[in-house]
């Protein structure tokens, strides 16, 4: 019997039924009371008064009066500057060491500072999942067993006195010393900056290691799965890591991907979403008889929702100043909100630029259904990255193809209005007609102001099939690979001609 890891399984066990959680709602506004408290003396905190908010009758209300809603453009053109230049208590107390260089689906790099208190934050976020475990069933065994945490490098750049890298890398450069046992591909490899490097290194040593567990963005996970693999001229991963039981996904949704990944592995999987951002570590999947995200409601970050309609949107894909915001207390079931978040890292009423659908309000529980400015509505089709992933899961049923990778863009073309699809696949029994006939009666289906528009300004899909591996050679000569650098789902037209130009050439 694995002592050890009972012992462990039996703390988790403890915990889970002593830990009796407040609601989201007490708890959030407990956690705004306390960033208030803190930030008040830093200049941001004078600016808006947060002494006066804290005595406020209805503080939560009077915050969200007096402060601003942000983003990040607007937040470091007012405050965040000087943290670059080495000022002080801006934002939030004390001085900064480390910016968390964003690396989603935009294409204008963001830092977003990291303070001591987020990086705390992050760990306890790290131990609420691992807490959260007790849910999924799993032996005593299971944790004795290393984790894989496939991230960015932990070598982070200096740059004006500051260390600067992603979010993933500067939480794995600064994990506590107990965790650092179980690590893997350990702090050598992955200080590794060169992906594909990095890559080779651990799939040569990948058999050295007992893996339990893997934490990644899907397309890198899968990528690496292949290679480790393709080198030992196995079948599954599990040829390699037997005791391989869970894989936690984060970064974009996990159903497209799935139908992949299964033909890597030769025993089941529990899968478990998690929601990192370079602005925190937002939400994780606490249970598994669901495919939502519990909201950490307790933990150095505030949540305000806003509804996710045009008339909140200004011409820039931003939230109006005038528009309210809901708390946790106020937000329905199945509608979809604009995020905006408050934390312990000094992000005042910031739009994170994501969208979230509420699935149960009582857990706090939620999934994330796209970007506000990747939210194809060029003609009125108003389809959010949501849908497209379950109707990109749909044509992998309906076609038996392996889909990895997709963008969709609205463009012009011979004079109509298209949408126009790129899927990375492999496998299956198709012709290109039929699956955009089905692509697209599945969104008029999902959709109903698709339909809408595919009756009057929309004139047709269009739908391409290209190897998986040209959207990596675009990501690696436009961007770069691994880490938390993920595909954009929808892309501008400019950006587009772009994409089918460099593809072209390959």
């Amino acid at each position: 019997m694995a002592i050890i890891g009972e012992i462990i399984k039996r703390v988790i066990d403890v915990n889970g039924l002593i830990n009796r959680d407040s609601t989201p709602w007490e708890a959030q506004k407990q956690v705004l009371l306390d960033m208030l408290d803190v930030a008040k003396y830093t200049a941001l905190g004078r600016a808006y008064n947060f002494s006066d908010i804290l005595v406020d009758t209805d503080p939560v209300r009077y915050f969200q009066q007096v402060v601003p809603i942000f983003d990040y453009d607007k937040l470091h053109a007012a405050w965040w500057h000087y943290l670059h230049e080495g000022h002080e208590n801006i934002t939030w107390p004390g001085g900064q060491r480390y910016f968390a260089m964003s690396s989603g689906t935009t294409s204008n790099s963001k830092a977003i500072p990291v303070t001591d208190d987020m990086l705390n934050a992050i760990k306890k976020a790290g131990i609420q999942q691992i807490l959260s475990l007790k849910n999924f069933e799993l032996s005593g065994d299971f944790f004795e067993k290393d984790i894989m945490m496939l991230g960015s490098s932990t070598k982070l750049v200096e740059h004006n006195g500051f260390l600067e890298g992603e979010i993933s890398g500067i939480s794995a450069a600064n994990l506590p010393l107990w965790f650092r046992r179980f690590y893997k591909p350990g702090r050598k490899i992955a200080a590794t900056q060169d992906w594909d490097q990095r890559v080779h290194k651990i799939v040569r040593e990948a058999k050295k290691w007992d893996i339990g567990s893997m934490t990644g963005i899907p397309s890198w996970s899968e990528i690496l799965i292949k290679e480790i693999i393709r080198y030992n001229k196995v079948d599954t991963i599990h040829d390699i890591w037997p005791n391989l039981q869970v894989y936690s996904t984060g970064g974009v949704a996990f159903g497209p991907y799935r139908k992949s990944f299964e033909k890597l592995f030769a025993k089941p999987m529990i899968y478990i979403d998690t929601y990192l951002a370079s602005e925190g570590y937002l939400a994780t999947q606490k249970r598994p008889d669901t495919d939502a995200m519990a909201l950490i409601t307790d933990n150095g970050v505030f949540f305000e929702f806003v509804p996710f309609a045009s008339e909140n949107m200004d011409e820039d894909g931003c939230v109006k100043q005038s528009v309210p915001a809901l708390t946790i207390r106020e937000v329905e079931e199945g509608v979809e909100y604009v995020l905006l978040i408050s934390t312990v890292a000094g992000a005042w009423r910031y739009m994170i630029g994501d969208t979230v659908i509420v699935k149960d309000k009582e857990r706090a529980e939620i999934i994330i259904s796209g970007r506000t400015k990747h939210f194809l509505n060029v003609v009125g089709e108003q389809l959010s990255v949501h849908q497209m992933n379950l109707a990109v899961q749909k044509l992998q049923e309906l076609f038996g193809l392996e889909i990895g990778e997709f963008t969709v863009a609205s463009i012009r073309r011979g004079g109509r209005s298209i949408n126009k699809w790129y899927l990375g696949a492999e496998g299956g029994d198709w012709a290109i007609d039929d699956l955009a006939n089905a692509l697209d009666n599945e969104l008029q289906a999902a959709n109903k102001n698709y339909a809408v528009a595919r009756h009057q300004t929309l004139d047709g899909v269009e739908v391409d099939i290209i190897p998986i591996t040209h959207f990596y050679q675009w990501s690696e000569y436009y961007k770069k690979l691994g880490g938390q650098t993920k595909i954009p789902r929808v892309m501008n037209e400019q950006d587009f001609e772009e994409f089918e130009a460099f593809i072209a050439n390959l």
